[in-house]
């Protein structure tokens, strides 16, 4: 799609369903990206760092789904330690919000005392996840939320999980890189699925 392609939740519907994904420039102009090769993270074979699981088991965070997806996205914006700009908009956050009511976007977040310390977003359509951002304000805190999103996906038969760009974030995580022929086959399939996004039972 062109840059000047209006942002609304129908236009990340189509995008995502295509294979597609926007990013905002500094400017606040949105880009469109298809990479080659596609970041996934396979579900099944994830596995918690050795060093995550007594955290995990002491229940330091308070794991909740979908409270405050705005709040997530806003604070997923916010300057990094190691960079100097954002590729959040306030466009994005408008359109993902609106996406959001439409029971498109969701948010799995760290709570602790009361108070929201780490999290991460994206979309679910079909049996795909599309994950997008994730920040943390508490050590730990975001590899916890993350932990509990592969418990969701893994508890409704989610398909693929789409982390888009390689990087040491995602590396951490399991990602591996595929051609993007093969991602968008494999998006094709799955999009045929029907997933119900909730927190998980476990």
């Amino acid at each position: 799609m062109e840059a000047s392609t209006p942002l609304t939740a129908e236009t990340l519907v189509y995008a995502y369903a295509s294979g597609m994904f926007p990013m905002a420039e500094e400017t606040g102009e949105i880009f469109w990206y298809s990479p080659d090769p596609r970041a996934i993270i396979p579900i099944q074979s994830y596995k918690p760092a050795k060093s995550l699981k007594p955290i995990i088991n002491q229940k330091r965070f308070e794991i909740r789904v979908d409270t405050c997806f705005e709040q997530v996205m806003r604070n997923c914006a916010l300057p990094r330690p190691t960079e100097d700009e954002t590729w959040i908009s306030e466009e994005l956050i408008a359109a993902y919000t609106e996406l959001h009511s439409m029971g498109l976007a969701h948010s799995v977040e760290a709570w602790q005392e009361d108070k929201l310390v780490g999290g991460l977003y994206g979309v679910s359509l079909g049996a795909v996840f599309f994950g997008e951002s994730m920040f943390s304000f508490v050590s730990n805190s975001s590899k916890v939320a993350f932990h509990y999103l592969i418990q969701i996906l893994r508890e409704q038969n989610y398909q693929l999980l789409d982390s888009q760009f390689m990087n040491d974030n995602v590396l951490r995580y399991g990602a591996i890189d595929i051609p993007r022929s093969a991602y968008l086959r494999r998006l094709t399939k799955a999009l045929k699925s029907t997933c119900h996004f909730q927190k998980p039972t476990i």
